[in-house]
């Protein structure tokens, strides 16, 4: 009996294979968009076993109609593997590997009407190969250059398997490859079939969660139309992505970029896909293609295949119109009596094929042709371990084997053939070759980077090296100094849609557009961003603030009212008054016996003036960094001092008071505003300051704390009042024997007398109340250490205000030292004297 057993090669460029024996379809006319190369594996078994491969392949590039010297190799590399193998006595012994191939004429109907032709023996109608109990959908494929994602789905082809990495590693080679170079925004041109729809979907998914966005997705047409590409083109002439990825064979390719070269487009950094990253005819024919780069299958070691290409000449094979082709293609001239062209001159077919026919000669580091090489290994090693199955360890019921003089159809289904394919390990040219669970190549895949040579001629540079069995991350290697870009230049491209946001700054995308697209904002006070591109800005911890740049924390600055200028001058000043003070509690102590400081009540005056320098004294317990004990008695000594000093004021103006109206006959008020009552008034109302002090202690007294809130770049130490009901108490109660001490001077400004000091406490009453009125917005609304700053301005300025109450008998002495009788307020006078009605 017969079986039968599919090997399809899909590959997006064509070419045909020599063969001593070749069947060649009709001619045909090449068509615009091509799915590829098939080749066919019939296989006869018998008790002389004869297996047969039936390639079937179109070799001419779509539309050009230039034949491609490059997959010619391909070809021979086929009957170099095959020939090998028949030599071989350890592979597939006593059986014979032969092949037959066909012209596919770069469309899928073609193709498919070879591939029934072949199936059905040369006829086209049906028979009964392909119906019953052996269905046509079983054959088994194998490809060694179609990449498309799809063909990885099991249940959709459940028979094919390839020796080449699929789409979706390469896409992810892609991806790494820009985010290496930080190509950010980018364009893609894909062609009008599987290929280009799921890679362009296996780079959408692996830029999903990255910062590479696409500019524009545009797609070759499958039927050339001019108009399309032309808007094509205009997209790309107005886009500014400088790098554009291309998913297309060389066969689509070529006439596009031949109508890119008229519309003098530049500035383009080209990334290949591996359908054409080593495509020789571009690169000769398109030099503007000079720095691109792309991920091309890995290279191997094809042993004896630069000798097997030079046996091939028109001589040996002179009924082979292939060879002719080859020589018109490489030579520009025709051994043949009737050249495909009249103007094509004719030549002898001798010649020698040189070094610069790379097209076809280039031996050096072959892709295509080595995985062809391992294709025909990998199925000769499969079935060769389905023909030598050991009893007992096989795939079918019992763990059976096949019959090596009668094996069937369903014997070689994908569900028994799967195992033996992923079982295959054999090793060529010093390479390994393996096969995951599904049946896929080991991904790997070499970069490489499109120079010219010194000659002038392209050279595809490996500058490095994409191993997806390593860890995440670690996949990608490359030697970026090797790398000539687009232009010839060394520096490395940009394109991105935005530039990159500095440390300091944050991006903000720009609605309706990408996410690559964007503006950079600068990081908020507070705020930091230490990284290029940064999405959002990192706030500083509590006690941190931002730098100018926003580059990074530094420690907040302290602030307090310190020894500075400021508190120097505070300082200063506070003593001044204090020495000032001081010298009038001098003269006075001098002066003290007097009539002038003796009627002045003496006794009031020097409370007062004690009183007062340690008012001036208190200011300076606000300057300094506070502390547990400076808060506590910084408010209370400012407090008290101040409420003995109003009180002392309050008592004198009594005193005047009383002291006028006691001239009245039979006012008798005097007796009761003796010293003694003098002394309880002014005990009294400083006790009601002690005890609001005293409670506001043992509640909720003043410390030190860190303010952050007011000023968000500063720690602000100040003391704290703990109580505001007792802090402003306390102001209050200093305002209100301000105000009492004030109505009474007020009421009193006017009695006669030739010493009424109603005027004077009346005027630095009005200083005091003034100051501390303007004293409360200043004081709430001042910031940091100026709060502290104008607290003590008002302590000094309303002690000040008070120093002119004293001042006017300091300057009363010279003179009442010699008339101490002429100087006596006319209340004094008028006790010591009996009026004149009186009498």
């Amino acid at each position: 009996m017969s079986l039968l057993l599919w090997w399809s090669l899909y590959y997006p460029v064509s070419i045909s294979p020599l063969t001593e024996a070749t069947s060649t379809q009709p001619a045909c006319s090449p068509q615009g968009w091509k799915w590829g190369n098939i080749l066919s594996l019939s296989l006869s078994l018998s008790l002389s076993l004869s297996l047969s491969l039936l390639l079937f392949f179109s070799f001419y590039l779509s539309l050009s109609l230039r034949f491609d010297p490059r997959a010619f190799r391909w070809a021979q590399t086929m009957r170099l593997a095959v020939e090998e193998i028949n030599q071989s006595e350890q592979l597939l012994p006593n059986h014979t590997l032969g092949y037959k191939i066909f012209d596919s004429c770069a469309t899928p109907v073609t193709a498919l009407r070879a591939v029934l032709a072949v199936l059905n023996g040369q006829g086209e109608e049906q028979s009964p190969m392909c119906s019953g109990a052996s269905p046509c959908s079983m054959f088994f494929q194998i490809s060694y250059f179609s990449t498309c994602s799809c063909l990885s789905d099991r249940k959709e082809y459940p028979t094919f398997f390839r020796v080449v990495p699929n789409d979706d590693y390469q896409v992810k080679a892609i991806a790494s490859l820009l985010q290496r170079f930080g190509w950010k925004w980018i364009g893609v041109i894909r062609e009008d079939h599987d290929y280009g729809h799921f890679a362009l979907q296996g780079l959408k998914r692996e830029i999903q969660n990255t910062d590479v966005c696409l500019a524009y997705d545009e797609m070759i047409p499958k039927d050339y139309s001019r108009e399309r590409v032309l808007q094509i083109l205009e997209v790309m002439r107005h886009s500014t992505a400088q790098v554009v990825i291309v998913f297309s064979g060389e066969g689509e390719l070529y006439p596009f970029l031949k109508e890119f070269v008229k519309q003098n487009i530049t500035g383009t950094q080209w990334v290949a896909s591996e359908a054409w990253v080593t495509a020789n005819v571009l690169a000769e024919t398109y030099p503007f293609l000079d720095g691109t780069i792309g991920f091309a299958i890995r290279s191997g070691k094809v042993p004896g295949l630069r000798d097997y290409l030079q046996t091939v000449n028109p001589r040996r094979y002179p009924s082979n119109p292939l060879v002719q082709q080859l020589w018109e293609a490489l030579y520009g001239c025709s051994p043949s009596l009737s050249p495909s062209s009249p103007l094509i001159p004719p030549c002898s077919g001798q010649e020698t094929l040189l070094e610069q026919h790379s097209a076809y000669m280039n031996t050096s580091s072959p892709r295509v042709a080595y995985n062809v090489y391992k294709a025909v290994y990998a199925i000769a090693h499969s079935l060769h371990n389905l023909l030598h199955c050991q009893a007992g360890a096989g795939p079918f019921h019992n763990r059976s084997c096949a019959h090596s003089t009668n094996v069937h159809p369903w014997q070689v289904c994908v569900n028994y053939l799967l195992k033996f394919w992923c079982d295959v390990s054999f090793n060529v040219s010093g390479e390994n070759m393996n096969f995951d669970q599904k049946g896929d190549a080991i991904p790997s895949y070499d970069l490489i980077n499109w120079q010219r040579g010194p000659n002038g001629g392209p050279r595809f540079v490996t500058v490095g090296l994409y191993d997806g069995s390593k860890d995440s991350g670690k996949e990608l290697a490359i030697q970026q100094e090797k790398i000539m870009w687009a232009r010839h230049q060394s520096k490395l491209v940009v394109s991105v849609c935005s530039a990159s946001c500095a440390p300091g700054s944050r991006k903000a995308v720009r609605r309706g557009e990408p996410l690559c697209c964007f503006d950079c904002v600068p990081c908020d006070s507070g705020k930091i961003s230490n990284q290029t591109d940064s999405i959002d800005c990192k706030e500083c911890p509590e006690d941190y603030w931002s730098n100018t740049d926003g580059t990074m924390c530094i420690p907040k600055v302290v602030e307090f009212l310190s020894h500075d200028a400021m508190g120097i001058a505070l300082t200063v000043i506070a003593v001044v008054g204090a020495c000032l003070t001081v010298s009038i509690l001098a003269v006075f102590l001098h002066h003290r016996t007097t009539p002038i400081v003796r009627v002045n009540n003496s006794e009031l005056s020097f409370f007062i003036l004690l009183s007062l320098t340690l008012c001036f004294l208190c200011a300076l317990m606000f300057i300094g960094e506070p502390t547990s004990w400076s808060c506590m008695l910084r408010h209370t000594a400012f407090s008290i001092t101040f409420s003995l000093c109003i009180s002392c004021i309050l008592g004198k103006t009594l005193v005047v008071l009383a002291a006028f109206t006691a001239a009245r006959p039979g006012n008798n008020i005097m007796k009761w505003l003796g010293p003694k009552q003098q002394r309880v008034i002014i005990f009294s109302c400083t006790l009601v300051q002690v005890l609001i002090c005293a409670a506001w202690l043992m509640a909720a007294p003043p410390y030190p704390s860190r303010n952050i809130q007011d000023q968000h770049s500063k720690i602000i130490l100040e003391c704290s009042v703990g109580s505001q009901l007792a802090f402003w108490c306390v102001l209050g109660y200093i305002g209100l024997l301000a105000c009492l001490c004030f109505i009474l001077a007020f009421l009193a400004r006017k009695l006669p007398g030739n010493f009424n000091e109603a005027k004077f406490i009346t005027f630095s009453m009005l200083i005091f109340c003034a100051v501390w009125i303007s004293f409360i917005p200043a004081y709430v609304s001042s910031p940091g250490k100026y709060t502290v700053a104008v607290e003590i301005f008002a302590i000094l300025a309303s002690s000040f205000g008070l120093v002119p109450l004293l001042q006017v008998p300091l300057l009363q002495l010279p003179y009442g030292l010699g008339r101490s009788e002429g100087l006596k307020p006319c209340f004094l006078r008028n006790t010591t004297q009996p009026s004149r009605t009186a009498s």
